[in-house]
């Protein structure tokens, strides 16, 4: 059996799932992708719902691969990204109490227990594009010996990640500040440095550069190229030019591009950020900007 991912060598060969052998069902909520990650709007535009997906690719992909993780619930009720989640191999569950993050992920946590009593159970964000598979497998260890744990988010304030061993009930408590209530509640803070790919969701450009730089999966690696580009021509008479596509294809932008990105001047070989529409020979831009990201 080929493995996908090379750190997945031991579960494929069906070698030692993890320290404690504990194995996990992970639920990931996910909203429509017209409404999520909305605090990134002002740095990708319109590429947002496209980047949110790849986001949640990355997450379902990476927690597959960790040897500790038994399946992954994906809570939604996205057409689109459920159908793409499924293909990776997540189970999809509609969102039907519709009440928010915390009831869609107690309803995924029931319907895990459901099909499998006295299963261990945790919730994970599904902005997590930098995820790599040893380092969850660390966290759920971990975990592990806890009936309710969790890990704060690198900015110390919201939460990537809560456990619940069997037959406790997760009571999730996510959003804004949730690292206080998670404690409060009773959860056990994970304590680990090296994990900082289970940290790392994206709400923010700024966080968006973090996961880039630590590395993200090749679906929100995908993505993001096709948003950065390098100015290689312009006209200041004409407000067009041209960019230079990361892999060096040559694209030209007319001046409703240029105009519909706010700006005044372009240099060459200053990095944009750009919207397109269509493919391959049909591939035009919409939109350029300066890089915010």
């Amino acid at each position: 059996m080929t493995c996908r991912w090379p750190w997945r060598v031991r579960k494929c060969t069906g070698g030692k799932e993890s320290a404690t052998n504990a194995v996990w069902s992970l639920v990931v909520p996910l909203k429509p992708l017209a409404l999520a990650k909305s605090r990134l709007a002002a740095a990708v535009g319109t590429s947002r719902p496209g980047l949110a997906l790849a986001f949640a690719q990355d997450t379902v992909a990476g927690a597959l691969a960790c040897a500790a993780v038994a399946d992954v619930v994906v809570v939604t009720d996205d057409s689109l990204a459920g159908a793409e989640l499924a293909r990776l191999g997540a189970r999809i569950l509609r969102d039907v109490p519709g009440a928010g993050l915390n009831a869609a992920l107690a309803h995924g946590a029931g319907a895990v227990r459901r099909g499998r009593p006295g299963a261990r159970v945790a919730a994970l964000n599904a902005d997590l594009p930098a995820l790599r598979p040893p380092e969850l497998l660390r966290v759920l260890d971990n975990a592990s010996v806890f009936p309710r744990a969790f890990l704060a988010d690198a900015a110390g304030i919201g939460t990537t990640l809560l456990s619940a061993a069997p037959d406790v009930e997760l009571a999730p408590s996510f959003g804004g500040p949730s690292r206080a209530r998670h404690s409060a509640s009773g959860a056990v803070e994970i304590a680990l440095l090296g994990v900082e790919s289970v940290r790392r969701d994206v709400d923010t450009a700024a966080d968006l550069r973090t996961a880039l730089t630590l590395g993200v999966g090749r679906h929100t690696a995908r993505y993001s190229a096709r948003m950065q580009a390098t100015a290689y021509t312009y006209d200041s008479q004409t407000r067009s030019g041209s960019v230079l596509l990361d892999d060096g294809t040559p694209v030209p932008f007319g001046a409703p591009a240029f105009d519909a990105g706010g700006l005044r001047l372009l240099r060459p070989g200053q990095r944009v950020r750009i919207e397109t529409d269509g493919e391959g020979t049909a591939l035009h831009i919409t939109l350029i900007t300066l890089q915010t990201f």
